[in-house]
């Protein structure tokens, strides 16, 4: 079988879903009847489509989950986990302004996962580069979460682990 990381990370912000919290909708948000999530002007706000898909998975794997996002919105983020019902997959959530190398000492500190066990989702190339220079495994995603990019993601991971 192949070797599965100790810890997968997620950026928010372009990665689970396809906006800034702090810029592109208006908190606080509340969810309908109809389970849509919706800004305070009544602007409707998704996920992308394969992200529950994505959590499952790693959560079928025994794969613990964190979140890593540099947003100046923490509060909103943290809504829109709750309503979006993501917050049961997640282990460990570091939601603040701030570097994402903070982030992931942090984290590392917490968990006591080594950074060479961590891969990392992340729609912006400057979180990428600090973050793989502590070693952990980083995956560029430019369109989103989905669940090609989660297999992308654990096959860069096995193959660094065979290499070390």
């Amino acid at each position: 079988m192949t070797r599965l990381p100790e810890l997968v990370v997620f950026d928010l912000d372009y990665t689970l879903w396809p906006f800034w919290v702090e810029t592109h909708v208006n908190p606080p948000f509340r969810k309908k009847r109809d389970g849509t999530v919706q800004d305070i002007r009544g602007k409707s706000i998704r996920l992308y489509p394969e992200v529950p898909d994505v959590l499952e998975r790693l959560l079928s794997l025994g794969v613990p989950i964190a979140a890593a996002s540099r947003t100046g919105a923490v509060q909103g983020a943290n809504q829109l986990l709750e309503l979006f019902d993501l917050v049961k997959y997640f282990a460990h959530r570091e939601i603040y302004p701030g570097n994402k190398v903070t982030h992931f000492e942090r984290l590392h500190h917490k968990t006591g996962v080594p950074f060479s066990q961590m891969v990392f989702f992340d729609d912006e190339r400057r979180n990428i580069t600090d973050v793989a220079r502590l070693g952990v495994t980083c995956i560029h995603t430019r369109n989103g979460m989905s669940l090609q990019m989660l297999a992308q993601g654990l096959e860069t991971f096995a193959k660094a682990q065979v290499g070390s």
